[in-house]
This record gives structure tokens, sequence and C-alpha cells, in this order.
């Protein structure tokens, strides 16, 4: 496979990640893209995260078959939410964030798939939620994107012991500024392992878990 797309974007970075092929760590199943701040000559930093992220989510579904649709850009993400009639007519072609009930209304509306919601009350208890996300990259696969405080991120895989409920989390961090680098991504952690202290304890989170088609 190719390691980026016609624009340059990283494919599947996590796959050069350490010991990511061990027995107890789920992954996402096949292919994504790694959307990030400032790509597309598009200047987001500082409020595009979770566009990014949504990004990924979508790169999925073109790489795995699903869809013959490329990622919506960022204002076709911003159009498609005043269509759906979620944000007035001035969002479009403003700097304002969204969360994961926005990124999982885009998901089913340009992608006509499905989607959950995970509500999870404080940064603390995402180490209850290593069963759940093994289960999910298990059967569905896909790419999470997971929103809390001002900040998204994707989780792309969980390292998770089931007898202790020890969970690390792969993360796919759309705050990168940088160049296509898969180097530096992986030295600096922007594609990486994170522990329990990589979430915040103060806030809470959604995550949003796109669900796998039943068929073609």
């Amino acid at each position: 496979a190719e390691a980026e797309d016609k624009e340059g974007r990283l494919i599947t970075p996590h796959r050069k990640v350490p010991r990511v092929s061990d027995p107890d760590v789920y992954t996402v199943i096949g292919d994504y893209v790694y959307h990030h701040y400032m790509q597309d000559k598009f200047n987001d930093n500082g409020w595009g995260c979770a566009y990014r992220s949504l990004q990924t989510l979508c790169s999925w579904y073109l790489y795995n078959g699903y869809t013959t649709k490329s990622p919506p850009s960022i204002q076709e993400i911003q159009k498609t939410l005043v269509r759906l009639g979620d944000k007035p007519e001035k969002f479009v072609g403003s700097r304002q964030w969204i969360g994961s009930v926005e990124v999982g209304y885009v998901l089913d509306s340009y992608l006509d798939t499905t989607h959950r919601i995970q509500f999870v009350a404080s940064g603390e208890d995402m180490n209850m939620q290593g069963g759940m996300l093994s289960h999910h990259f298990k059967t569905q696969g896909t790419p999470v994107m997971i929103g809390g405080g001002v900040k998204a991120h994707t989780i792309i895989g969980v390292r998770y012991d089931d007898v202790t409920g020890d969970t690390q989390f792969l993360i796919l961090d759309p705050h990168y500024t940088g160049s296509e680098d898969l180097t530096t991504i992986l030295k600096e952690g922007w594609c990486g392992w994170k522990n329990l202290k990589f979430w915040d304890k103060t806030a809470h989170y959604n995550m949003c878990l796109p669900q796998r088609p039943t068929q073609i």
C-alpha cells in the first residue's frame, strides 16, 4: 500500500508505532488518512481539530470501499451542518469549533452511515472505556473521534488488559501543524501511545464511534 495519498497526506501512520502488533492491542482495521491542522493550504490552527478528526473518519469509509466520496472540506462540513438545520447560515466561513455530536451528524448525512455517541463523565473515567473500545475495534474497526473541553482527538487503537482493566490509547493528534514527515510525527508523539494522564480530569468527553456498514 502507498504510504501517502495524492495530496501527500500520510496513510495509516500507526503501523510504524512500537508494539502495535502486541496481542493485547486492538486497532483500526484497514486504512485511513491522517488529517490535521493547516492541510489543504487552510489555516484552522486553534479551532479545526474536530473537523480534521471527522475527515480522518470519512477517509476510512473511502479507503475501505464503503464510499467513493473524498472527505469533505472544512467549508463543506460547515455547509452540511447549516443544511441540516444544526447551525445558522453565518456558521459557514466562521472559525467555530464543533463537537462529537456534529461530527456524527455530518458523518451520517455525508456518507449515509450510522454512529454511536459514548459519554464519559471525566477524563479519569477513560480507564473504564478499554473494554468498550477494544470491542469497537474488534467489531467495527473504525477510527473514533473524541471531544472534551475544546480539544478533539482521533483514537485509532487501545492496549487493553482485560484482567487489570489497564488501558493505553493509540492517538492520532489533529493538532499537528508540521509537514507530512512520518519520522517527526512518530518521534514527537503526534501518532502514538498515551496513558490515562493524557485526558483532562476536569473535562467530560464524548466519543463518536462510526459504525461499519453491514453491507456494501
